[in-house]
């Protein structure tokens, strides 16, 4: 180390001058002589090694800027530059310097890359070496050949026009500390161009306004600079007109009049085309493009002063300059701008939420319009002006404040619904806005002829009560009551003012619904939660509101509802009510009637000979009756007044176009109630359809529904949308899970069984897998997903079979099956140990090998499919004899409306495509009445399509709100991703 940390040293700073880049400077410390004064003993400096210098004498010590000047100096020495532009090529730092520079083949654009950088950094560099020891270096390298006097204080520019008969003289003179400085050919340089900083006979000069180096480097050999006649407009309208704008200027021969306004600030809207390509899909999953267009609207922020007006930027002058030519003579009007006052303007649409940049943004229509009219009063009160570029056609837009406001009071038997709708100072009728929002029109012609632009927010806020408010007479509006979550929504929202009793409140809330009595005439007893939703129950029927009663399989669903038939005749109801099933359950509901509500009389309305005279009904209580039945006889059906129409298994309606829904949705009732385990089975379209029955217009119409519910939900997964539809529908629809109110059951213990195929079977499974997987994959590549669906249904359902055992697809095998063997192994076990067990299985002919089986070791067993004519037969055989231990059961005949109680193990021979299938399944033996621990074994069969079939399901599982997949729903859904997966 040359210089000693011990001894007093100096950093000090120098310019030397470099042969292509310019002026750079370079960091020393200098050893310091007992004087305090420099010696010849220095050394460079630099990022590497400056910290040496901060273990010495503290008083010596470099501070923040040393550090930061050293560090930019660096950054700008040859080596530097070398590394950053000189690229991947392998050549030296001589070598690249000479090819970049040079004279006939240099890059010149890579020499103003590397001039704009050394710029950058040096304007970084000049503030810092304020107070700084400033030095020029000599040419044999002395880094204090000459010391350089840093002046504090930044001097002025003024800039002189002399305009004359034939040209005008342009000069600038310089002044510091208000002496004039003489700097022309005095060997000054400029140092630092932008903002310039000039080193005039050993003294180093700053400007104000931040005067650039290009404006002084020709005045600095030269006295002024001559402008000819002929350019003389053209020169004054571009360049005077900056130079007066920036800086500082004397004129003579032509007028500046410097002018002083009030700030305005003023937003003003226009309208842009914008186009887009639009990509239809068609149903075979081919793809074409559409040029589309939308009309988007340009914000932007200016400010008026006077007669003029300035855009606002982030760089904007603080003056303005235009240009004026009366004759012969040239006047500047200089307007000075109040940025202060710019910049709190600006800040006020920020808090606004508006973030323009550079002066304006990009909005869609609705969007623009809907903060304009949210934002008005506040806009007007800032002091904005709102301005409107109006278009060719003549359309103007209405830029005022809008405002909506909704009554909604209680009547006898429903909401009356009183609007007030204003733009400005019109008043728009209530139905003509509902019309236009549910149309998703936006605009509209007012009165004075301006088009007014509908808020986005209203669409969103109010859609739903335009969509279920009804047109009344006297062109009034009014809301049904089962619409009261949608009222306590809007209440709670502030989007609307509600007058409603308290009665009505408690609605959604389950705790505060009222306890009814249990009917004296009901001969069981009410377990707590039956008890809760016979209550419910009641009271939907106080405020004739329909509901479905959709608990779990088992819990009693038939038995509240049989308590509240039996309270409805001992209240002195005369008219009969109607309950809808399917024809499998009527016998069931028969023997629950007789146990639980002895005093109904009950009428069985079933058979191909039976009395269609509906007089008949006036001598009974309850109609017992299938969805065939009434599908057939409707247009009888129709002219009798029920009491009740309650539908069991209310899934049967789920598809609203099929012939059983149209049907029921005709039957004529005072109170409507389903009944349901599986509310939801393919998607929220089956809600509609239910919730539609029992209260109509609950849930908008089908094609409402479909694009505010269904696709929301299915095709986006949109959790807002979810809970809506939970909202409107919580207060009519009870669902209560075994876990939660069924506690005194037993377990359910559920474990998967994986069965290996025998080698003869896994070789006919690989055959037409094989084929198989060549076939839907070439039938995909041709057709499309969309088409393919039933070959790749077809397809999955062979492989399926094959893995439950290929004598189900060719009845010539004569090999065994892994999942046979091991089912009828875990088989004799249970059986051995005492216990009963269900069987399921989707195929019949699955249930067939089975059946062949047993009947050749003589072992007894109860059977059911949907072919069995006598079910409860085969039901009491199970469940009453001991030596009937087995009960085979295809899974679609038996999943509804049996309880098989003496099971306590059940067998799920193939994975159904539906979880909650399986579950029903289950639930024929976990119901209340259960007191064993219920096992069950689903019997998987190893590296079959079974198995993907397992895991795909749970990537492809909703949420219990959202949709169950059924076979149909869940094939279509599959990619062609998916497909491959399940074929590997």
């Amino acid at each position: 180390m040359k210089v000693s940390t011990t001894q007093p040293f100096q950093i000090i700073y120098t310019i030397l001058s470099h042969e292509y880049l310019g002026y750079l400077f370079e960091a020393f410390v200098v050893q310091l002589d007992a004087k305090g004064e420099l010696t010849l003993l220095n050394q460079n400096i630099s990022t590497k090694n400056i910290r040496e210098f901060c273990e010495g004498l503290t008083e010596y010590q470099p501070d923040e800027n040393d550090f930061k000047l050293v560090k930019l100096i660096d950054s700008i020495q040859q080596d530097a530059i070398f590394k950053k532009f000189g690229g991947t090529k392998k050549r030296t730092i001589v070598d690249f310097f000479l090819k970049t520079y040079d004279v006939q083949k240099g890059d010149k654009a890579l020499q103003e890359l590397i001039t704009d950088y050394n710029e950058r950094v040096k304007a970084e560099i000049m503030p810092l070496l304020l107070n700084k020891q400033l030095f020029i270096m000599g040419s044999d390298g002395n880094p204090v050949w000459q010391k350089v006097e840093v002046l504090p204080e930044k001097a002025t520019v003024l800039f002189h026009f002399m305009r004359n008969v034939d040209n005008t003289h342009y000069f600038p003179t310089i002044k510091y500390a208000g002496q004039k400085v003489d700097f022309q050919y005095k060997n000054a340089f400029i140092v630092c161009e932008e903002p310039a900083w000039m080193i005039l006979e050993n003294r180093l000069y700053h400007f104000e306004k931040d005067v650039d180096g290009k404006k002084l480097r020709p005045f600095l050999n030269k006295k002024f600079i001559v402008i000819p006649k002929s350019i003389e407009e053209d020169y004054y309208r571009k360049f005077v007109t900056s130079i007066i704008t920036m800086f500082d200027v004397y004129a003579k021969g032509f007028e500046i009049h410097s002018e002083n306004y009030r700030c305005v600030p003023v937003l003003s809207i226009s309208e842009q085309k914008t186009k887009s390509q639009l990509v239809l899909v068609d149903s075979d999953s081919s793809a074409t493009e559409e040029d589309t267009s939308e009309t988007q609207v340009v914000l932007s922020l200016a400010f008026q002063y006077g007669k003029y007006t300035f855009r606002f930027d982030s760089f904007s002058a603080s003056s303005n300059v235009s240009m004026e030519k009366k004759g012969d003579d040239y006047i500047f009007h200089k307007v000075k701008r109040d940025l202060p006052l710019e910049k709190e303007k600006l800040k006020v649409l920020q808090n606004l939420n508006m973030s323009l940049k550079n002066g304006k943004i990009l909005l869609p229509k609705t969007e623009a319009f809907s903060w304009l009219q949210a934002s008005y009063p506040q806009l007007i009160e800032a002091g904005f002006e709102i301005s409107q570029q109006v278009e060719s056609d003549g359309k103007k837009y209405f830029l005022g404040y809008s405002k909506i406001e909704v009554t909604i009071t209680e009547g006898n038997d429903w909401f009356d619904i009183h609007t007030l709708v204003k733009f400005g100072d019109f008043e728009i009728p209530f139905l003509k806005l509902r019309n236009l929002i549910l149309q998703r029109k936006k605009e509209f012609a007012l009165p004075n002829g301006e088009i007014a632009v509908i808020p986005e927010v209203w669409f969103t806020q109010y859609s739903e009560l335009f969509a279920f408010v009804e047109h009344h007479h006297n062109d009034g509006f009014i809301l049904k009551k089962h619409h009261l979550s949608l009222v306590q929504d809007m209440e709670r929202d502030s989007l609307a003012t509600t007058i409603m009793s308290r009665k009505l409140q408690k609605l959604r809330d389950f705790e505060e619904i009222q306890e009814y009595s249990v009917p004296k005439g009901f001969a069981g007893n009410l377990r707590p939660y039956q008890k809760a939703g016979y209550d419910w129950m009641r009271f939907l029927n106080d405020y004739n509101f329909g509901g479905c009663l959709a608990d779990d399989m088992g819990l009693g669903k038939t038995v509240q509802t049989l308590a509240l038939l039996q309270s409805q005749k001992e209240s002195g109801v005369a008219s009969p009510s109607l309950l809808v099933m399917p024809t499998s359950l009527i016998y069931n509901w028969e023997a629950e009637a007789r146990k639980f509500a002895p005093e109904l009389k009950v009428l069985t309305y079933t058979g191909t000979y039976r009395d269609k005279n509906i007089e008949q009904f006036d001598n009974y209580d309850v109609i017992l009756t299938s969805y065939g039945i009434v599908r057939i006889d409707i247009d009888i059906l129709k002219n009798y007044r029920f009491h009740y129409a309650i539908l069991d298994e209310s899934q049967s309606i789920k598809n609203p176009s099929s012939f059983i829904t149209k049907a029921v949705m005709q039957l004529n009732t005072r109170h409507r109630l389903v009944l349901t385990g599986t509310p939801l089975e393919n998607s929220t379209m089956d809600l509609w359809s239910q919730m539609t029955f029992v209260n109509p217009g609950l849930l908008g119409t089908q094609h409402f529904f479909k694009n505010e519910f269904q696709i929301p939900i299915e095709k986006k997964s949109d959790e807002l949308k979810i809970q809506r539809l939970y909202s409107i529908i919580k207060p009519f629809m009870l669902r209560r899970h075994k876990s939660q109110v069924a506690t005194e059951l037993p377990p359910k213990i559920e474990s998967i069984h994986y069965a290996k195929m025998t080698e003869l079977q896994e070789k006919e499974y690989e055959e037409a897998k094989s084929y198989y997987r060549n076939l839907i994959l070439e039938h995909i590549d041709t057709e499309g997903m969309a088409k393919s669906q039933m070959v790749v249904l077809q397809g999955l359902t062979k492989l399926r079979q094959i893995a439950n055992h290929p004598r189900l697809t060719d009845h010539e095998y004569d090999g065994d099956s892994g999942k046979l063997d091991d089912v009828l192994e875990k088989l004799e076990t249970v059986l051995e140990e005492g216990h009963k067990v269900l069987i399921f299985s989707q195929f019949v002919k699955h249930l067939d090998l089975f059946r062949e089986r047993l009947d050749n070791e003589k072992r007894r067993y109860a059977y059911l499919d949907g072919s069995t004519y006598d079910r409860q037969a085969q039901v009491q055989l199970f469940q009453e004899n001991d030596d009937v231990k087995i009960f085979l059961i295809s899974l679609k005949a038996g999943g509804l409306g049996l309880n098989l109680t003496a099971a306590d193990y059940v067998f799920i021979l193939d994975p159904w495509w539906n979880p909650a299938i399986e579950a029903q399944a289950v639930d024929r033996a976990h119901r209340i009445g259960q007191v064993k621990t219920v096992f069950t074994y689903k019997f998987i069969t190893k590296n079959s399509v079974e198995e993907k079939i397992l895991s795909l399901q749970q990537n492809k599982q909703k949420l219990a709100s959202e949709l169950i997949t059924t076979e149909e729903h869940f094939v279509k859904s599959l990619s062609k991703d998916d497909v491959i997966a399940l074929l590997e």
